[in-house]
């Protein structure tokens, strides 16, 4: 694409992607120094006073307040994270890092996970200041560091040390909702008012040391083994909540079908179908091993790291299931926890979104969802702060935009990119 062709919100975001903020986890981070300051360059260019927390070095967070029409009103926050999970370029078709536009589409880390709303935040906001407009009410923007690491040295220790940047707000937006999915032969958005709580766990395993040419029963890597494909080959039960009943039923409408099957409802939302279905029961992955340090030494111990979604409220049962899969002299350790929440699909904000959507893509349903995985909005919560997923984009229908989260060859759509600053645009500009 030429470059006097690429809008603003595509060029913001590819500025973003360019700018390498991998978060390695446990503290390893890179990057979100120097993407805050160009974010807060940005809003200071459109006359906006910003404030900095760095309260680790290079952990930085930027924030900036957005005069209303009417101040009585309360404020609204949109938010985003500035940091992403790690890419192996050699997996990649391009650069990761790059943010090359090509196809029609912007590739690169952040693509999706969500430097795609950063831009979308800023240009819109950026649209009616150059316009000498104002937005209804006080506009919070805040850019958080950590995400990718449950935001314990970003998000956690804004609210913690900087709770006045939140003033006045009640209401939050942020990533992972307000995008179409295929269902069946029609669309439909997806709203998200609710978050699984998470739990990051480390399981160990020990045995004795021993040489590797020797009959050895008391083997950690063994024992680890076993306990790990015990737990990855678990098929947990459906628990419907609220939310994802008026999901299903909103399925059945717009399909025809009948069925009361939640996992055959979820089978019309095309490449959106896994990531549907893990809203309706707890999630446990394995997602890393250690254990051993030569070829013909038996370790005395081994770990793995496990990645578990739960439903709200049901954290310690499912604790006590982990434990009887993996048996009991495998040992539990809680890396990180994080609440889970639900929200109604209801009030003023909601029909705001609902309504916004609509006009600018007309007769497509908007559906309430549960996401399986988390965002700032959990830190947010803690201080009376209710949080949605709102990051609108009108996406094909073929392409698997959920698989693309912390996926390979992340790419989004600049003309979803364009779609949705208008959405927002208006949202802003009308609530």
């Amino acid at each position: 694409m030429p470059e006097a062709e690429i809008p603003e919100v595509a060029r913001i975001a590819a500025d973003l992607i360019r700018i390498d903020t991998t978060n390695f986890g446990g503290g390893d981070a890179r990057g979100e120094r120097e993407a805050a300051e160009y974010v807060g360059a940005y809003l200071e260019g459109l006359g906006l006073e910003t404030a900095y927390h760095e309260p680790i070095p290079r952990r930085t967070n930027v924030c900036a307040r957005v005069r209303g029409r009417n101040p009585e009103k309360p404020a609204l926050v949109l938010h985003g994270h500035l940091d992403v999970v790690p890419a192996m370029a050699d997996d990649w078709s391009v650069d990761p890092f790059a943010g090359e536009i090509r196809d029609g589409m912007l590739w690169g880390r952040g693509a999706v996970d969500m430097k795609n709303m950063d831009a979308m935040i800023l240009t819109s906001v950026a649209e009616l200041l150059r316009a000498g407009e104002q937005p209804e009410r006080d506009l919070v923007l805040a850019f958080f560091a950590d995400e990718e690491n449950g935001g314990v040295e970003g998000s956690q220790l804004v609210v913690r040390d900087r709770p006045e940047w939140f003033d006045g707000a009640t209401e939050a937006i942020s990533e992972v909702g307000g995008y179409s999915i295929p269902v069946g032969d029609r669309s439909a958005y997806l709203l998200q008012v609710g978050e699984k709580a998470l739990m990051w766990v480390t399981l160990v395993a020990r045995g004795r040391a021993g040489h590797g040419s020797r009959f050895h029963p008391e083997n950690a890597v063994t024992r680890l083994a076993e306990a790990v494909a015990a737990l990855g080959a678990r098929t947990w039960p459906v628990e419907l909540t609220e939310t994802t009943r008026r999901l299903l039923e909103g399925i059945g409408e717009i399909t025809g079908d009948p069925t009361r099957d939640p996992d055959a409802l979820a089978a019309h939302t095309g490449p959106a179908e896994a990531f549907v279905k893990s809203t309706f029961r707890t999630v446990a992955n394995p997602t890393g091993l250690t254990a051993g340090y030569k070829h013909n030494v038996i370790p005395d111990a081994a770990s793995a790291t496990v990645d578990i979604r739960v439903l709200p409220g049901s954290e310690d049962a499912v604790l006590a299931e982990v434990q009887r899969i993996v048996g009991p002299d495998i040992e539990i350790r809680m890396f990180l926890r994080d609440i889970g929440m639900e929200i109604p699909f209801e009030g003023p904000l909601v029909e705001a979104m609902v309504g916004a959507l609509g006009r600018h893509d007309p007769g497509v349903p908007v559906l309430p969802y549960l996401l399986g995985a988390g965002t700032d909005n959990k830190a947010l919560s803690t201080i009376g702060i209710a949080g949605y997923g709102f990051a609108p984009l009108r996406l094909p229908r073929d392409l698997d935009f959920t698989g693309m989260f912390h996926g390979v060859d992340e790419r989004v759509p600049v003309d979803a990119l364009e779609f949705g600053q208008r959405v927002l645009t208006d949202l802003i500009r009308t609530y």
